[in-house]
């Protein structure tokens, strides 16, 4: 395909998820990165994915019978060797103040034309390294601050050099998706300073940082400060050494490197990813122009296998073109309704399979799967047990198949899980609550599309966007979701879906749910063509919009285009 993107576009990345057998992502971010690139290569836009290689993965998730998590370390060796071509090229990035030698893995993404997209995984689990600088690639998201900030440092500035090793000379935008990466603006500082024959400025020109931000874009996903990377000064000068800390001191001065700052603040474009997260993230980088790029989903990955041919059948091109989903509007009824039905029969298969539990296909399945941590209040759903009985006592059985990992440090996280495993066990025989352990990109897509209706409850405005009710959507199957992030764009009440409360911080999410759930139900129960035509609007409505071919082609006009190269200039820093 010709592309309008003026390219090459180097989109960075801390983690990425394409399969899982490639445990490189823990959640939401990475299956975003994953279907972000896909969709590029679908577009035939010239972008490369710079990632880390974890040797040991996240973690897989056991639970014992009372919901008690604890965490594995993952072997893959054989499947990182099979999937990921090594490479020759080696950089040498310093780290703690000494060498720290670099390697990289490939892999294809062949997009629906055949055009490829590369992603590069850097590794430093290299026999020339000492022991403990091999670990820096060790596990996503381990260790302490230190070991943090160390694959930081081997992710932006030894992506930047590796870039360079590989012959991309001439990147026209280097995309940080969040702050991991912002490293890479000060390597590029670096260059910039060369070039001009300086080797050590009191401090960079305005020139200078006008010449990275012109090449920079930054999306944040993270609307809670504390989810922001935050380093100490003495820590930075231990990993990056004086010079690299020096020139840090005059970019992002303060005592405290906040990578959020330093990737937004030298990027000429910075993005939210949705139009509520826009201004809570503006809110929180008050000297820079925060502009939103809602997020989406690549159909074609999250699609189940028959409700793809169905789209073959009715709407010619929508593998590259998600907008004609739009379309799905003209699709039988009654086809939507047999694929569905034949989604959910291979779901309840597989709860059977996993669990002993089998549930009835006649009841009202509820999808509650993501990462499990308060702010998304995971257990709302069972604040009131006899409530939730009464519910199924009027209407018909309710089904709920939950599955999440909790971060391995949080205890509050791991708690709500075992809160789930009490709940499941003080429900009547109305109410059956199944959870499937270790959360994955396969028992996502079956949960996404065999489920009836998808739950989505976290603590507004504290959902940035979400993508897990977009991936459900394009299945035909309607959220029932608090008003916060891609919901607050793409409920319709009783169209799309349906809405829990308005989403305040002060809402009672809890008398909300019941009270939504309760007319959800009295229409799946008692009226279920009109649920069934809220299944088929899902995807004519919400799959033709929230999807990352949408997303890819607004990057490329506002981010990536030749118009964008050269804005307004942003704040110095």
């Amino acid at each position: 395909m010709i592309s309008p993107v003026r390219g090459p576009i180097a989109y960075f990345t801390m983690e990425v998820a394409l399969d899982d057998d490639l445990p490189t992502f823990s959640g939401g971010l990475g299956v975003l990165a994953g279907d972000y690139l896909r969709s590029t290569a679908d577009l035939g836009f010239p972008v490369a994915g710079v990632t880390l290689c974890y040797r040991d993965g996240y973690f897989r998730q056991q639970l014992d019978g009372e919901g008690h998590q604890t965490e594995n370390e993952v072997s893959w060796a054989a499947e990182r060797d099979r999937l990921l071509e090594r490479l020759p090229n080696r950089v040498v990035v310093s780290v703690g103040g000494h060498p720290v030698t670099v390697g990289v893995r490939r892999i294809y993404l062949e997009g629906v034309h055949g055009d490829k997209v590369p992603v590069y995984f850097l590794d430093t689990d290299l026999e020339v390294n000492y022991p403990a600088d091999r670990d820096i690639t060790d596990r996503l998201y381990g260790g302490d601050d230190e070991h943090r900030l160390r694959q930081e440092t081997v992710l932006g500035i030894g992506g930047v050099e590796m870039l360079r090793s590989l012959g991309y000379g001439d990147v026209a935008t280097f995309h940080m998706n969040e702050g991991h990466s912002a490293l890479l603006t000060l390597k590029l500082l670096e260059e910039e300073i060369a070039s001009s024959g300086e080797s050590a400025p009191s401090a960079p020109s305005g020139e200078q940082l006008d010449a990275v931000r012109r090449r920079c874009a930054f999306t944040t996903h993270t609307p809670v400060p504390a989810g922001h990377d935050r380093f100490s000064s003495d820590l930075v000068r231990r990993v990056l050494g004086e010079e690299r800390a020096a020139l840090l001191d005059h970019v992002v001065p303060g005592g405290v490197l906040n990578m959020t700052d330093l990737g937004a603040g030298l990027s000429r474009y910075v993005n939210a990813v949705s139009r509520r997260h826009r201004s809570v993230a503006q809110a929180m980088m008050p000297g820079s122009e925060v502009t939103s790029v809602t997020n989406g989903v690549r159909i074609a990955t999250w699609a189940s296998p028959p409700m793809q041919e169905l789209f073959d059948g009715h709407i010619r091109g929508w593998r590259s073109d998600g907008v004609l989903l739009r379309y799905a509007s003209r699709i039988p009824l009654e086809a939507v309704v047999a694929v569905h039905g034949a989604a959910k029969k291979a779901l309840l298969a597989e709860v059977a399979r996993r669990t002993g539990t089998v549930l009835p296909e006649d009841g009202l399945t509820i999808g509650l799967a993501r990462r499990v941590t308060p702010y998304k209040q995971t257990t709302l759903l069972f604040t009131d047990p006899a409530r939730l009985a009464g519910i199924a006592e009027r209407h018909g059985p309710l089904n709920v198949v939950a599955s999440g990992k909790a971060h391995p440090r949080d205890a509050a996280g791991k708690e709500l899980i075992a809160g789930l495993f009490r709940a499941a066990g003080a429900l009547g025989d109305g109410v059956r609550l199944v959870f499937i352990e270790n959360y994955d990109l396969r028992l996502a897509a079956r949960l996404c599309a065999g489920t009836d209706l998808w739950l989505n409850t976290p603590k507004a405005p504290l959902e940035a966007s979400g993508t897990s009710g977009m991936k459900a959507a394009v299945n035909g199957v309607p959220s029932l979701s608090v008003l916060d992030g891609w919901w607050l764009e793409g409920c319709i009440e009783g169209v799309t879906g349906w809405a829990v409360g308005h989403g305040s911080p002060d809402a009672d999410d809890a008398e909300e749910l019941y009270a939504k759930l309760e007319e959800v139900a009295r229409v799946f129960f008692a009226d279920p063509t009109r649920f069934d035509d809220v299944r088929r609007n899902a995807i004519a409505l919400n799959g033709s919009f929230f999807n990352t071919d949408r997303m890819a082609r607004e990057y490329a006009l506002s981010a990536y285009s030749t118009d964008s190269a050269d804005p307004p200039p942003l704040r110095r820093l």
